[in-house]
Parts: C-alpha cells; structure tokens; sequence
C-alpha cells in the first residue's frame, strides 16, 4: 500500500497557502529581508517524480510573487535514499532557522522533528500523519507541522465493494500490506470494517519485499478452491 501518488495541484495548494499566510506588513518589507524556505526529500536529486514535484512547487511561489534570489532563498537538501543522510540535511535545514520547510513525505519530516520543534513544516506525501505521531488530529493538527496525507482510509472499502462487483462469488480475500507503512493498520480497518456486510473473510498477509509479494500470491493461488468438470458434463 505504499505511494508516492498525490496530485501536483495539492503541492501547489498547499505551499501557496503557506505562501500567502505571511504577513501582509513583511511582503510590503520583502526589500528589506529576505524570506527563506528549505526543503527537505529524502530521495535522490535525480528521482524524476521529486524533481517534478519541487519543481511545481518553485513556479507556483514564483506565480505567488516569490522569487529565489530575489525575495526568496530556497535551500534544497537531497537524502539519497539514505536514513542518515537525511537526518544530516534535516539538522542542516533547522539550524538555518528558515521560515518554513518542505517536508516531502515521511521520510522527511521524522527526521526534522527529531532536529527541532520550532520552525513551521509542511508536509505533503505522508500516508497517516496522526498516527506517526506529527500532528495531533487532521482537524488541529498543531505543533509546529501541517499538510496533508495521501489516504482516506474508506477508500479500503470501495475496493472491497469493486472486487464483490466484479467476482461476486468470491467468499475469501487476502489482503497484502507492506508492515512498515504507517497507513496499513487504518487502512486494513477500513476493509476490515466492511467485510461482514460483504459476505467475506479477510486474512491479512504482512509482507515486506518483492519476494514476500510474490510468495504470498503463490500461496493463495494454490490454496484456492477448485472447480472440477466432468467430462460430458
């Protein structure tokens, strides 16, 4: 159930708003001093996927107004798929005291939370911010983070109600989660939640790698019931 899937116009949304919630009084003072904003990926400076995503966020600031190196200095850090390298930039982002970071996903914001709790971040990417323990509620979140999560859990159930559509007979599911995604246990609630209504039993098959994926299918592929023929018949 892991996804780096959110829609680019959320980005833009999200790091305008940012934008635009600061004081009016400063932008008028913007010669004055400039504003400056970090951003933290935990990914490779050549992942394609982050690049276009940081990218939409920079045109949409300078749309807003906000030029780097004019107004605006914009400090990137790149973790290279590296736990400690990120947790390196994310010390380095804070102690620069901007006035807001970019948190682009999880493996983002642990790290900059670890580094401080004082400069505001905004996360976005992140599969289920309450229960890693970023924000208190979806509603007020609080703290010194905000953004917004990649899940609706009910959507577990829809898929649950698309397979009923398609295999009516089907009494039986397996339901694969990656164990170290944080949006597993709520989303498996939601399916979970639905499956008495829908006639079936889940079992849920914890898995980690690609191997495990295809494993876990081989043994439900061969434990299926079989329908027998009889010639003839």
């Amino acid at each position: 159930m892991h996804s780096r899937q959110w829609k680019r116009r959320d980005l833009i949304t999200l790091l305008g708003g940012a934008a635009a919630a600061w004081p009016l009084a400063a932008r008028a003072q913007q010669g004055e001093r400039m504003r400056r904003i970090g951003v933290l990926t935990p990914w490779t400076a050549n992942d394609a996927e982050a690049q276009d995503r940081v990218t939409a966020a920079v045109r949409t600031l300078q749309q807003l107004g906000w030029t780097d190196g004019r107004n605006v200095r914009i400090d990137y850090r790149w973790g290279d798929d590296k736990v400690d390298v990120t947790r390196k930039y994310a010390n380095e982002l804070v102690a620069l005291a901007p006035d807001v970071i970019l948190a682009l996903s999880s493996g983002a914001v642990a790290p900059l939370l670890e580094a401080g709790r004082t400069v505001p971040i905004v996360f976005a990417g992140v599969a289920d911010p309450v229960a890693a323990g970023y924000v208190e509620t979806l509603a007020r979140p609080g703290g010194n983070v905000t953004g917004f999560t990649i899940y609706e859990y009910s959507i577990g159930g829809k898929w649950l109600e698309l397979l009923k559509e398609i295999a009516p007979r089907v009494t039986r599911a397996a339901v694969l989660r990656e164990a170290g995604i944080a949006a597993g246990p709520g989303l498996f609630g939601a399916i979970q939640a639905l499956a008495p209504s829908l006639g079936l039993e889940l079992r849920l098959v914890n898995v980690r790698d690609r191997g495990e994926i295809e494993r876990a299918i081989t043994t439900a592929t061969d434990c299926a019931p079989r329908t027998h023929h009889r010639a003839g018949g």
